[in-house]
């Protein structure tokens, strides 16, 4: 499972779910409930649709790259998973490595939701959060107790979109920062170094 993942590199205090979003000004809420629901019943569809399609792992891989394309807030979790580092990247470094994280992240956690042939993912709940809606849902995986993953989504971007997701609780974004952090820091905090290495990892 997720259980082991290294602490992040630059943790401040306990941090939150929607720390990501919280600095940033929001629009008055227009995203409902309903509509948040909606989009992660329509992930959740597409992604039991790649499990259940008996692709080998490289087209599985290529599915969900499509999907975290299209459901996804890729350039604010780009943005995210760089820190501090961030601010002083130049446009396009900041375009360049969105466009890496984007294939990265969805060999590593396609990978993971390639762990879910067999089993099914099924909506549990929804609430309120101050970015948004947290949408909760049960993996049901042969041989193994259901979990929890669960999706945050925002309209930040000026679309809805999902931008943060824990797997057994485990904090994607903060886990993925630190990870990123650790790559930086493997290679002198060199951004272009890290962007053109991040194809070949994950």
């Amino acid at each position: 499972m997720l259980s082991n993942f290294l602490k992040r590199r630059d943790f401040l205090g306990s941090a939150t779910a929607g720390a990501l979003v919280a600095a940033v000004p929001m629009p008055a809420f227009a995203l409902s409930q309903g509509q948040a629901k909606g989009l992660v019943e329509a992930l959740i569809t597409d992604i039991n649709k790649v499990i259940a399609s008996g692709k080998s792992e490289s087209a599985m891989i290529l599915d969900f790259e499509r999907i975290f394309m299209r459901y996804a807030d890729v350039t604010i979790m780009a943005r995210y998973t760089l820190g501090a580092d961030a601010r002083s990247a130049s446009s396009s470094q900041l375009r360049s490595y969105t466009k890496a994280f984007q294939g990265y992240i969805s060999r590593k956690y396609g990978r993971r939701f390639r762990e879910f042939i067999g089993g099914r993912l099924e909506y549990k709940s929804s609430r309120q959060i101050k970015n948004g809606y947290e949408i909760r849902n049960i993996a049901y995986l042969k041989g193994e107790s259901p979990f929890e993953v669960t999706f945050l989504v925002s309209d930040k971007a000026g679309k809805n979109l999902f931008y943060n997701m824990f797997i057994e609780g485990v904090n994607m974004l903060l886990t993925e920062r630190t990870e990123i952090g650790a790559l930086l820091d493997q290679r002198g905090g060199d951004l272009n170094r890290l962007i053109s290495d991040l194809p070949k990892i994950g």
